[in-house]
């Protein structure tokens, strides 16, 4: 694409991206467009066309034709109307019939499985120290507004948005069968809850620092943290035995859980359940009150309506079967050959990955040799897995049955199946992301790499693409995910995937150095009326670093070498519209600083950037050689 390079001076984003921004429309139902999302909208237009051939056809069959019977079921609008919220009373009865913690206690771990709201989130992942086996993760609860920053004295969101949730909830709990003074109660019961747990929980700052996730407990000291519940019970309840370890992830709300789970706050716990299942539960009933539901978090992100109905069907049905769709649209749509290719590319970046660790000259002997073994010891999947969890050919559609009605049974097989795993060896070949998303990762604990197969497509790869434009897209977003095993967080880790540290004291030292470099790099920048919080963006922006560094020395090998068109493509694929509320809710929630910065503040970093375009002091995009930060 032509862009002009003077324009590149002042504003590197601004000039690939300020035509495309004037005439971008933001969808109604969307809070932003760009690059990722005009993906997905292609990806989204393709698939509802799939699922729709399918239904005419009527002769999918296996797990994928359960995806399309959930689809039909989810459509079925008129049915939904005429079911009313009898689906939902049915589970708000249960916890209607609640008396006291005790009655709870014997309620706990069914609730759990169907997944209703639970002041205790178990979970199982492998275990941070020995990461081929699967340990119990236990953390709070989310809170009601996005994060607890929200609740500070002086945020001027916080009344706003508890206006909106209360106005929602209103009309929810109406549409639930309560009467306007039960609804009124129920909230306020609700807010006082949440307003316990808000003092004990992390935020997301907090919780983006991995190294504090890790709290092993004995099951003896796990379940003394409360005399009112039985901690222990339940756990052993949902993984069939007593375990010895449990790793904590909040141990400030475990510390304090003895005083929010008492007889005394037992009426404003129960409300928040009430409340928290009719907010969750409500949109699989009628289509008004499908749209109801989505006003608080439309409020939030800045969207103005709803989902259409198709596509709100389509995403309810590749959200359960989400691996199934994926192998379908990755092996129809991608394809083998293509999986290779990309495959070959991967090894391409760890291989100049590989090169720059080895003369890394701020590094130690021992830390680098450390480092390219961790690296040689990666993971890597790309476009869609080689065989789909048998677990989705339990999920059967009853037809005979409301919308809500099967999910919770899907939901209570999932969850078993979660918990069925603890104590088990590791599946690292297992993914954790549909092919059919446009996205990719990083996993610590197992040291791999995940790339899709909708994310390897333009403006990130194409054929059409020069080399080097490639390498501006894909190579820069898969040498990002292979420095995030490297990053502030995953430098914690070993090349099996355990916490553990590999480093040298003086290493260590050196690194924290460079990431605190780069947390003040973008702390502060004023955006959307707010400001970037660097910390809580640090890992996402090494990675960037390192990514953007590794794909332009990959590109410098290439016949066609064109640096200009590289950069071009980088602040290509991070075009961005969106709402000021959703980029507002972004810079409190989100680790990834906001694109645009991503785009120009990156690039500053690499001194070949400078050079491309003739960028001299005095130009708005310049940056003192002295400040630029150079970590991978």
């Amino acid at each position: 694409m032509a862009v002009n390079n003077e324009l590149i001076k002042d504003d590197l984003y601004e000039a690939v991206n300020g035509e495309w921004i004037k005439t971008a429309e933001i969808p109604a139902d969307k809070p932003a467009t760009g690059g990722f999302n005009d993906l997905v909208d292609d990806i989204d237009k393709q698939m509802m066309q799939d699922f729709d051939d399918f239904v005419a056809q009527g002769n999918v069959s296996g797990a994928l034709g359960q995806s399309v019977e959930l689809y039909q079921l989810a459509l079925d609008f008129k049915r939904r109307e005429s079911e009313g919220n009898a689906p939902l009373r049915t589970v708000l009865q249960r916890i209607e019939a609640l008396n006291s913690l005790a009655d709870y206690q014997t309620n706990w771990a069914d609730f759990i499985l169907t997944g209703l709201p639970s002041p205790v989130n178990f979970d199982i992942d492998a275990d941070m120290k020995n990461a081929t086996v699967n340990a119990l993760f236990v953390a709070a609860p989310k809170l009601i507004l996005p994060d607890k920053t929200y609740y500070e004295d002086g945020n001027p969101q916080k009344e706003a948005l508890f206006t909106v949730y209360r106005s929602m909830m209103e009309k929810l709990l109406k549409g639930a069968g309560y009467n306007a003074a039960k609804a009124t109660d129920i909230i306020d019961q609700a807010i006082s809850f949440d307003a316990l747990l808000v003092p004990n929980v992390k935020s997301a700052e907090e919780s983006a620092d991995y190294s504090k996730m890790y709290n092993p407990q004995t099951f003896a000291e796990f379940t003394a943290h409360s005399q009112t519940v039985d901690l222990g019970a339940v756990a052993k309840q949902l993984v069939g035995a007593e375990p010895e370890k449990i790793i904590v992830m909040e141990p400030k709300y475990f510390e304090a859980i003895a005083g929010i789970l008492t007889d005394t706050h037992f009426a404003e716990f129960k409300n928040w359940m009430i409340a928290k299942t009719v907010a969750g539960l409500s949109g699989y009933l009628t289509d008004e009150l499908r749209g109801i539901s989505g006003e608080y978090s439309r409020s939030l992100s800045g969207s103005k309506e709803p989902m259409k109905q198709q596509k709100y069907a389509y995403y309810l049905a590749k959200g359960e079967f989400d691996q199934v769709v994926g192998d379908y649209y990755g092996r129809k749509y991608f394809g083998e050959e293509a999986k290779n290719d990309v495959h070959q590319m991967v090894e391409k970046m760890i291989s100049v990955y590989q090169s720059r660790l080895t003369n890394n000259t701020w590094l130690g002997e021992s830390t680098r040799e450390k480092a390219v073994l961790k690296l040689s010891k990666l993971g890597i999947q790309v476009g869609f897995p080689d065989k789909v969890n048998s677990l989705y050919d339990r999920l059967i559609v009853d037809n005979t049955q409301p919308l809500l009605t099967n999910l919770l049974a899907f939901n209570k097989i999932e969850t078993a199946d979660m918990y069925s795993k603890w104590n088990q060896p590791v599946e690292r070949d297992r993914w954790e992301m549909s092919a059919a998303t446009v996205n990719a990762y990083y996993h610590p604990f197992k040291n791999i790499i995940v790339f899709p197969a909708a994310i390897l497509q333009a403006p990130f790869y194409s054929l059409k693409q020069s080399s080097s434009a490639n390498y501006g897209g894909i190579g820069a977003v898969i040498a990002h995910e292979i420095s995030h095993a490297f990053d502030n967080n995953g430098s914690l880790f070993d090349e099996y995937g355990n916490l553990n540290n590999w480093w040298t004291d003086e290493d260590s030292k050196q690194f924290k150095n460079r990431a605190q470099q780069m947390i003040d790099q973008f702390d502060g920048i004023e955006f959307a009326g707010q400001k970037v919080n660097g910390k809580l963006t640090v890992s996402e922006n090494i990675a960037d670093a390192g990514g953007l560094s590794c794909a332009l020395e990959a590109t410098k090998s290439e016949a066609d070498l064109d640096t200009e068109a590289f950069f071009i493509n980088w602040a290509k694929i991070w075009r961005m519209k969106a709402t000021e509320q959703y980029m507002q809710l972004l810079l409190s929630i989100d680790v990834h600083a906001p694109a645009k910065l991503r785009a120009n503040v990156q690039v500053q970093n690499l001194d070949d950037f400078f050079t491309t375009f003739n960028i001299k002091s005095g130009d708005a995009m310049f940056l003192d050689e002295g400040e630029r930060v150079k970590i991978w």
